[in-house]
């Protein structure tokens, strides 16, 4: 299907020799058509086109991310009660086939921590202003005029694409249906050159993360900046390239990295979604979710997830002031891992702060009383990934 005729006729004058139609009701009313590709993207209309094709007992393969982070365990009960698959392996980190890696090839292990470098678009970002000292700005707009990054940007740069991919890791990695707004997500606008540099100085490179962790009373997703340590295997992810790496009872670490966008490899991996459902008509097991990982949902409680964090403070440039910030600190009983005094700007001096491991309340707690404290000016707090 495409928009309308006058791209249906460009494309026939262009050689392309296939039965293009412009309603979406010649498909679902066509009893010759087993498998529906929906590529459309965004959350209407493909969501409607989706259900009524899944309602026709039809088959889909869909690379909709948005659409399955949002109404995913809808549109899978539907496909369920309907006896068809809803296939989606290009959903997530487009040519890296890691739904299926995490459903089959670790089924048997237990995962407790699972890290991406899933947009292409921030990566690259990140990677010209790690590798090449730019600033935010100017890597945004050698990214737009590459076509890495639309004109709007919002859902790359504020997290919100990698969060819709760690929903949809959730409930691969955990059993678990996380929903979107329960995946924390702060994206790359306010990172500096300062905070780049600082970062490197201290042996980290900053990336935009996304992680999902089982700890003691449930599991909790989230995307942010994140420093790693350049030892780290995602530290190494560079340009629009995606990394999915895993930590498991039993395999220990493992990473799976290839691009994460692009026409052919989210294509190579749509055509495997259909190759797989014609394997699995042919021998009779087509009921099979895609994930049959299924657990309840439990949530962590934020006093159990856990970081070091990065504080980058502007501070008065006199006597005691590091004093006083040690005391705000104490007060939340957080304890200093690394401290040192980074530049000046006017009269005040930019103090950076890496904690020892603190709680998200810990996190909220020391935040507030930094900006309640006029002499001192908050100016970023990222998560630091330990060694």
């Amino acid at each position: 299907m495409v928009k309308d005729e006058d791209e249906k006729n460009r494309l026939l004058a262009a050689g392309n020799d296939f039965n293009f139609v412009t309603n979406v009701e010649d498909i679902l009313s066509d009893q010759d058509i087993t498998i529906v590709v929906e590529l459309m993207g965004r959350i209407e209309p493909a969501k409607t086109f989706i259900t009524r094709a899944l309602e026709a007992g039809k088959h889909v393969v869909t690379a909709n991310k948005d659409l399955l982070a949002v109404h995913g365990a809808e549109l899978l009960e539907i496909a369920k009660e309907h006896n068809v698959a809803l296939y989606y392996e290009a959903a997530v980190a487009g040519g890296i086939p890691i739904l299926r890696t995490l459903a089959n090839s670790l089924a048997s292990d237990k995962i407790t921590r699972v890290l991406g470098v899933v947009n292409g678009t921030s990566n690259f970002m990140m990677t010209k202003m790690v590798e090449e000292g730019w600033s935010y700005d100017d890597a945004l707009a050698e990214a737009q005029r590459l076509g890495f990054a639309e004109s709007d940007p919002t859902n790359d740069v504020d997290g919100i694409d990698a969060a819709y991919k760690m929903v949809i890791l959730s409930q691969f990695a955990f059993g678990m249906k996380v929903a979107f707004d329960d995946v924390a997500h702060k994206g790359i606008r306010n990172i500096t050159p300062e905070d780049v540099a600082v970062a490197q100085d201290l042996g980290y490179v900053v990336k935009l993360v996304g992680s999902i962790e089982e700890t003691s009373s449930g599991i909790a997703a989230e995307v942010t900046p994140t420093f790693l340590p350049k030892a780290h295997p995602l530290a190494s992810v560079n340009g629009v390239m995606n990394a999915v790496f895993v930590e498991s009872i039993g395999i220990g670490e493992s990473m799976y990295y290839g691009p994460g966008a692009g026409q052919k490899p989210t294509a190579t991996s749509v055509v495997a979604d259909i190759v797989r459902i014609v394997r699995r008509l042919n021998d009779g097991t087509i009921g099979k979710d895609f994930n049959e990982y299924s657990r309840d949902l439990v949530l962590a409680n934020p006093e159990d997830v856990k970081a070091n964090y990065y504080f980058s403070i502007l501070a008065p440039d006199s006597k005691g002031q590091v004093l006083k910030l040690a005391e705000i600190f104490n007060a939340q009983d957080i304890s200093f891992k690394q401290i040192l005094q980074d530049g000046k700007e006017g009269d005040k001096a930019r103090v950076v702060i890496i904690t020892h491991k603190i709680n998200k309340a810990q996190l909220e707690n020391v935040s507030a009383e930094l900006a309640k404290a006029s002499e001192f000016d908050l100016l970023n707090t990222f998560k630091v990934l330990g060694e």
